[in-house]
């Protein structure tokens, strides 16, 4: 091989790398765009009273779904919570998932807990429940006993015994704004006939001050990785969700929080197990099977109704999550690949899955295959300047702008950071990931790849240091 031969090797894998990064921080900056068209459209957010007043009378009942695995620090309060939601017709599933620790005795005690017999429909297969209880003390409470199957498989054994036509799945440990189920129904109630699931904004509750199941105080994190991750959740759900659910192609509805139609998670076979993403999976399976139906229907995303979540505040506990989410949306990829670029799937399967394709199957290796070779070629005298600057350009200075505009969107609908100290840290913060945070969070990405061809499973232990109550 001549040294022509070499730097025009080298040229075309810079030209490759360059133009994946490209294509992506298009697809960033398109989804900026509609998402602040989107946000621009909407109606000045009203208080809880006034929404009350104006969609309480055409609510549906619902049933939230809250599975539990050891979770007997919290359970009782992150319940006393869900029951304590700013809603005319709800009912709280407990689906105590064959905990080991003593979560079940402590809801026993707590809620004064009595079994009962109760038949329901098996519409979806799971686990066998060992018994199901009612409260004394709370009308709306029911709890699920069952041997233990993983998330996806205690959440099917709530869609079954929930009697309502929407349902609600949650996580046990998250705490729910009181009125985020009044919120997030709209959308069923404006367009019934189409609307099949509905998605919120999941926030950080780190730095927050929680108090019985509730947030009495907004502030930032003090740990630095959890700050980062602040930026990353509005990018994802204010940039991302937001745009792809205002051009109908939104592939995702958080497990920490959304809403569905009881009767097409039942359609659709319920939550898929053997998968680390099955909130997203349902989703897609949702997508792909009232395609191949050929009826008309919607999912959404409204970003007022919130859910607080705890976020890692170490580096192996935010691998771990983090492997789990590549290896997840990997699974969902592959497994419904028919609808990539499928015009009978609609948006879904041209937009959505594409945005997948670009954005987490081909962009992390490309990205970190340009952070090894891209400085070795420029110092080697191989590359241009002028190439190598727009690598740097296109690498850092649209990251910075990416995720400070994400920071103008948060500001814009939700404002949940009053304070002018807060935005400055986080606008600092929002240009401080793009050194190094984002880097080793692409590393994580590649590790989640290999896990994905090695077909390992499992979610891996989460240390979590518990939300204030």
């Amino acid at each position: 091989m001549t040294m022509q031969d070499v730097v025009n090797w080298v040229v075309w894998v810079s030209g490759f790398v360059i133009a994946i990064g490209v294509l992506q921080n298009a697809i960033y900056l398109s989804q900026l765009v509609l998402a602040w068209l989107a946000l621009s459209r909407r109606t000045v957010v009203e208080d809880s009273s006034n929404v009350w007043g104006k969609l309480s009378d055409a609510t549906m009942p619902i049933s939230i779904l809250a599975p539990a695995f050891n979770e007997s620090k919290g359970i009782v309060q992150s319940i006393r919570s869900l029951l304590s939601m700013y809603y005319p017709n709800f009912r709280v599933i407990v689906i105590n998932d064959g905990s080991t620790d003593d979560t079940l005795e402590q809801l026993v005690e707590a809620f004064r807990l009595v079994q009962v017999d109760r038949d329901y429909p098996m519409d979806i297969p799971h686990r066998p429940v060992r018994g199901i209880y009612t409260s004394e003390m709370h009308s709306r409470l029911l709890v699920i006993d069952k041997k233990n199957g993983g998330k996806a498989d205690a959440l099917n054994a709530g869609i079954n015994v929930a009697r309502t036509p929407l349902i609600c799945s949650v996580d046990a440990d998250s705490v729910l704004e009181s009125d985020a189920l009044l919120r997030a129904v709209e959308p069923f109630i404006q367009d019934p006939a189409r609307v099949v699931a509905v998605g919120g904004t999941v926030r950080l509750a780190n730095g927050c001050l929680i108090e019985s199941g509730a947030v009495k105080k907004i502030a930032l994190p003090t740990n630095l990785l959890a700050l980062f991750q602040v930026i990353e959740y509005l990018r994802a759900f204010l940039m991302g969700r937001l745009s792809l659910s205002s051009i109908d192609s939104l592939l995702i509805v958080s497990g920490a929080f959304g809403i569905f139609r009881r009767w097409v998670a039942v359609e659709v076979g319920g939550y898929s197990l053997g998968t680390v993403g099955e909130d997203m999976e349902i989703i897609v399976k949702i997508h792909r099977h009232l395609s191949e139906k050929e009826r008309d229907y919607e999912v959404v995303f409204v970003p007022e109704p919130v859910c607080w979540t705890e976020a890692p505040e170490n580096l192996s506990t935010l691998a771990r999550q983090r492997r789990r989410w590549q290896r997840g949306t990997l699974e969902t990829f592959f497994k419904h690949g028919i609808m990539l670029a499928n015009s009978r799937y609609g948006r879904a399967g041209i937009i959505g899955f594409l945005n997948i394709l670009v954005s987490d199957v081909i962009a992390p290796v490309v990205e970190l295959f340009g952070y090894l070779v891209m400085p070795i070629f420029y110092f080697s005298g191989l590359l241009s300047f002028e190439f190598f600057a727009a690598y740097l350009a296109m690498t850092f200075v649209f990251g910075i702008f990416l995720s400070v505009g994400a920071l103008a969107l948060e500001e814009m609908q939700i404002a949940r950071f009053p304070r002018a100290r807060d935005l400055a840290v986080l606008t600092a913060v929002a240009v401080l990931e793009n050194f190094g945070y984002r880097q080793i969070n692409n590393l994580w990405r590649i590790q989640g790849w290999l896990e994905f061809l090695r077909q390992e499973r499992g979610w891996g232990a989460m240390e979590r240091k518990g939300l204030s109550r």
